[in-house]
């Protein structure tokens, strides 16, 4: 027999509970005018987010970029900005009183001779390095590539002249290219030359043997780069392109060079700004003065004798020139990034 359906009356609810949210929970109330001042400063998290992200403000990440915030400004842009403001100024590299000169550095860098010599020697020394180090680590990567016995050994020793120090590099070729030292006793003994080659006392021979001691100390860092671009082209690419008859050469060319082109193109604009900034090898090989009369000083070598000296330096003029070298770098870069965008469209 069925029951009849009971419906019972609605019970009264008590004084207040009309009020209250279910589970007993207090309403909510509008935010004071303090609490919608933090609000507007410190905002909470997107209506979508979840997790970790309910709890996080949009200023956290920006506290732990602070120490490197204020380590670039401190070591990066107050400098830059402080070098571009001595430019326009007589200062003197101890300090002390200075005047506002205008443009008369810029003036005199560009009426002058030594300048010129020093950016082109710069600019050889990036035409000459460049081309050869986006090849030359290439070709020494595919070489160390494949896992053959004692391979380890030969990546080792390859990349052994990266860790050493530049000063300890460049004495070690000092010793080697003297007069006296192995490769012209070598040579001589071997009845190939007569009288020594004056690798360190030849403007040209300096430059080229500096040129030398970079590409040499660069190639195994610059390997390093290739092998981990070369362990991303596909192997399937080189089977196939050898099933179809082409030959070493054509597989490094269409298959090789396309696959690495991105870090190629790194390389290169690592290379040229480095070959810009090249200091240590010209001043280990051809003197504290760069070679006989200052020939083969660079833009920094150059900006180091007349911003820096105490006696007779021009920090003002020194700024300029520094100025120069950074418009300069900055030139390069920019055409790299372009032609990588012409590249990959």
């Amino acid at each position: 027999m069925t029951q009849p359906t009971v419906h019972q009356a609605p019970v009264p609810a008590p004084p207040g509970a009309d009020a209250r949210r279910p589970g007993g929970a207090s309403p909510a109330r509008p935010p004071g005018p303090l609490r919608r001042a933090l609000r507007f400063v410190t905002p909470g998290p997107s209506a979508d987010a979840g997790g970790a992200a309910l709890h996080r403000r949009w200023w956290l990440p920006w506290l732990w970029m602070t120490p490197a915030i204020i380590g670039a400004t401190v070591f990066g842009v107050f400098p830059f900005l402080n070098t571009v403001v001595v430019s326009f100024t007589d200062a003197k590299p101890l300090g002390g009183a200075y005047n506002l000169v205008g443009l008369d550095n810029y003036r005199r860098m560009l009426g002058d001779p030594d300048f010129w010599l020093a950016t082109r020697n710069s600019l050889l020394y990036a035409l000459f390095v460049v081309p050869l180090m986006v090849l030359l680590p290439l070709l020494l990567a595919i070489l160390v590539e494949k896992n053959l016995p004692g391979i380890g050994f030969f990546r080792s020793a390859f990349y052994t002249p990266v860790l050493a120090s530049s000063v300890v590099v460049g004495l070690s070729w000092q010793w080697l290219l003297s007069d006296q030292g192995l490769v012209n006793t070598w040579l001589q003994k071997a009845h190939i030359i007569r009288e020594a080659i004056p690798f360190l006392s030849d403007s040209w021979l300096i430059l080229l043997s500096a040129m030398g001691l970079t590409l040499w100390k660069g190639l195994g860092w610059y390997m390093i780069f290739y092998l981990a671009a070369l362990g991303n082209v596909p192997k399937e690419l080189h089977e196939a392109a050898a099933v179809d008859g082409a030959g070493v050469v054509r597989r490094f060319w269409h298959v090789t060079v396309p696959g690495v082109r991105t870090s190629m193109m790194l390389v290169g604009t690592l290379t040229g700004i480095g070959s810009l900034r090249v200091f240590t090898e010209i001043y280990m090989l051809g003197g504290a003065t760069g070679g006989p009369g200052g020939a083969d000083r660079t833009l920094p070598f150059y900006i180091r004798d007349v911003g820096l000296d105490p006696l007779t330096g021009n920090a003002g003029y020194g700024a300029a020139v520094s100025v120069a070298l950074f418009a300069l770098t900055l030139g390069l870069t920019l055409l790299a990034q372009r032609l990588t965008k012409e590249d990959e469209g």
